[in-house]
C-alpha cells in the first residue's frame, strides 16, 4: 500500500499518532448507493482552531471548537431536536459581512459534509446536507438517543484564498438523558461477518501510520470500493471537548499502487493526551459501514481487550445522504 502521507487540513493536525491504547465502538451497516469518485483530492489549508499541542515547536490545531473562524460563521437555524424522531436539520455558513455563503469547493465529491456525534461519543453520523440557491443547507437527521450533541461543518469556500474549515456548533437533543461510558479497549470492532483491526504506534506529537485491516469470514477483503473518493474515511473526536480531527489514507484509488483492501493506512496526530474515538467508514459490496474505535493517546497499549459494543448501544451509524 502507498504510505504517501494524503491527508486533510486536519491531518496536518493529524500526522502523528494518537497513543497506544484502543477501544472498539461497534460496526453498523448504513447503505449508500451514490456513485463515489474514482480519485481522493486532498484538501486546504489547515484550520487554526483551538486544542493545540506542540511538535516540534509548531502548533498541531483540532478543529471544530470554534463557532467562527476565518470569517466565517456557522449559523445553526435548528439547535433543539427530538430524539429518535427523524427531523429537518437546517444551517447556513456566514460570511464576515453576515451574508450566506453560496459558493463552496468540492471536496471528496461533497461540498460541505456534515459529523454529528453525542458528547459521550457513542452516537455518530457522517451526513452529506443539499444546499438550497439561498446558501442554507438541510438534511434529515435521526438521533438516537437524548443529549448533549456537537455538530461539525466540513467545507471550503469558493473564495479566493479560502482555507479548509471545520466550524462546530451544540445540539440538544430532548428526551429521557442517560450518559453512557466510552467504550472499553480493544484493538478490533466486528458486524455482519466483518472484523475491522486496528495496529500502528500511536501516540502524541510523533509521526506514525494507522493501520486497519478489513476482514470477512475470516478472510481479507481485497476488493473495497471507493467511498467519497479513498478506500476508508477517517473521523477522530477527542473525548471531553469533542476536538475534531478528519484524516484521509495514505493513497487513492487509481493511483496505480494502492490495492482495494485488505489494509486501509492513514498518517495521523493527537493535538494532546487522552481518549478519542476514531470512526472509519468503509464501502464493501455497495453498503457503507462504521467501525468505532477508542483509542486513549499517552499511554502504553491496552491489548486486545473483549470488545463492549453491539449495535443496540452504540448508534454510529451515519451514512444518511
Amino acid at each position: 500500500m502507498n504510505t504517501a502521507s494524503k491527508i486533510t487540513a486536519y491531518t496536518a493536525a493529524l500526522a502523528a499518532s494518537f497513543g497506544a491504547a484502543y477501544g472498539v465502538g461497534t460496526v453498523v451497516t448504513p447503505v449508500s448507493t451514490d456513485p463515489e469518485p474514482a480519485a481522493h483530492a486532498e484538501h486546504g489549508g489547515a484550520s487554526d482552531g483551538g486544542g493545540e499541542a506542540t511538535r516540534g515547536g509548531h502548533d498541531v490545531p483540532a478543529g471544530g471548537l470554534q463557532v467562527s473562524e476565518g470569517g466565517y460563521t456557522l449559523d445553526l437555524r435548528t439547535p433543539r431536536v427530538p430524539a429518535a424522531r427523524t427531523t429537518e436539520l437546517r444551517f447556513a455558513i456566514r460570511d464576515s459581512a453576515g451574508r450566506q455563503v453560496t459558493a463552496f469547493q468540492r471536496e471528496h465529491d461533497k461540498e460541505l459534509h456534515l459529523i454529528l456525534a453525542s458528547q459521550d461519543l457513542t452516537a455518530y453520523r457522517h451526513l452529506h446536507p443539499t444546499r438550497a440557491a439561498d446558501g442554507t443547507w438541510s438534511t434529515p437527521a435521526n438521533l438516537p438517543a437524548a443529549g448533549g450533541y456537537r455538530l461539525f461543518a466540513d467545507f471550503t469556500p469558493a473564495a479566493k484564498g479560502a482555507k479548509n474549515l471545520t466550524l462546530g456548533a451544540d445540539l440538544a437533543v430532548a428526551g429521557d438523558y442517560r450518559p453512557a461510558p466510552v467504550p472499553a479497549p480493544s484493538t478490533t470492532a466486528t458486524v455482519d461477518g466483518y472484523t475491522v483491526t486496528l495496529t500502528g504506534p500511536l501516540r502524541p506529537g510523533a509521526a506514525g501510520e494507522l493501520n486497519l485491516k478489513v476482514t470477512k469470514a475470516g478472510r481479507p477483503v481485497t476488493d473495497l470500493q471507493p467511498y467519497l473518493g479513498a478506500y476508508g474515511h477517517l473521523v477522530a473526536l477527542r473525548s471531553g471537548d469533542l476536538a475534531y480531527l478528519h484524516v484521509h489514507p495514505n493513497g487513492a484509488p487509481g493511483d496505480g499502487e494502492t490495492e482495494p483492501g485488505p489494509d486501509v493506512s492513514f498518517t495521523a496526530t493527537a493535538p494532546s493526551a487522552g481518549t478519542y474515538r476514531l470512526f472509519l467508514d468503509f464501502k464493501h459490496n455497495g453498503t457503507v459501514r462504521t467501525a468505532a474505535f477508542t483509542v486513549t493517546a499517552g499511554t502504553a497499549p491496552a491489548g486486545n481487550a473483549t470488545p463492549t459494543g453491539s449495535p443496540d448501544k452504540e448508534e454510529t451509524d451515519g451514512h444518511q445522504h
